[in-house]
């Protein structure tokens, strides 16, 4: 049959496009079936007993790592980057977190909280939450080891090397002393906190809605040809028109 090039891709006849949706779909549904099969897996890890007494700055006073939990038993905790002396949150992790709003409105009825944390001071966060016009929890973690802990902050002397440990392996530190992540804790009915699953960098792209469209679309996340591939994102207020 004769095609027609339209943007490198073929036009087709419906037949033919049908005939190469199906073989597309029958490996969508191999992926969804893998995909289940790894969530199940990641809820079978086992858990590891948090003892340290992390204390947070929220608008509300000082909360340790359990307060956050509220009356829910699970806890996910997104780890913003915005660094002690940064003047404006991560443009990615802004980008992330526009979404975190609209899953709040249902993860409390699956008995799940879902917040933010980062080690700017409370002042910052709360003047750029304002800003962004976001309503779900921020919490500062400056003066704990928390950041440090679960692998999203460095030591200076570490950056400096270029060498981080991120990602569960020995990373480049990219120039910052600030890296994404999110982290699971589930509270027993004793009040005993366990850390279940921690993800980073691409780990992160499944709770980026937008993305998820962009994957549906004609021409994808079109993002060859940056020097990065969240070169094109911005803070949302300052897209241009």
């Amino acid at each position: 049959m004769k095609t027609i090039e339209t943007a490198a891709h073929k036009a087709v006849s419906r037949e033919a496009w049908l005939e190469a949706r199906r073989a597309l779909l029958a490996k969508e549904k191999d992926l969804t079936r893998r995909r289940d099969e790894l969530s199940r897996r990641r809820r079978e890890l086992p858990w590891v007993r948090v003892d340290k007494n992390y204390l947070f700055d929220a608008p509300d006073g000082k909360k340790s790592l359990a307060d956050l939990f509220g009356s829910k038993s699970q806890l996910m905790i997104y780890h913003f980057m915005f660094g002690p002396d940064w003047e404006e949150g991560c443009r990615s992790c802004s980008f992330l977190s526009d979404h975190i709003d609209g899953a709040n409105r249902h993860l409390p009825h699956r008995g799940v909280r879902l917040l933010a944390a980062s080690r700017a001071p409370l002042a910052k966060i709360e003047r750029f939450k304002k800003r962004m016009g976001w309503r779900f929890e921020w919490v500062s973690s400056l003066g704990s080891d928390f950041n440090f802990d679960y692998g999203v902050s460095f030591a200076k002397e570490d950056v400096a090397k270029d060498r981080v440990n991120y990602n569960y392996a020995v990373s480049t530190a990219h120039g910052s002393e600030e890296l994404p992540g999110l982290s699971a804790f589930y509270k027993d009915p004793a009040g005993a906190v366990f850390h279940t699953y921690s993800t980073y960098a691409r780990g992160l792209d499944t709770l980026i809605g937008a993305y998820n469209f962009l994957d549906l679309a004609p021409m994808g996340r079109d993002e060859e040809g940056f020097s990065f591939t969240m070169e094109w994102v911005r803070h949302h207020d300052r897209y241009e028109a």
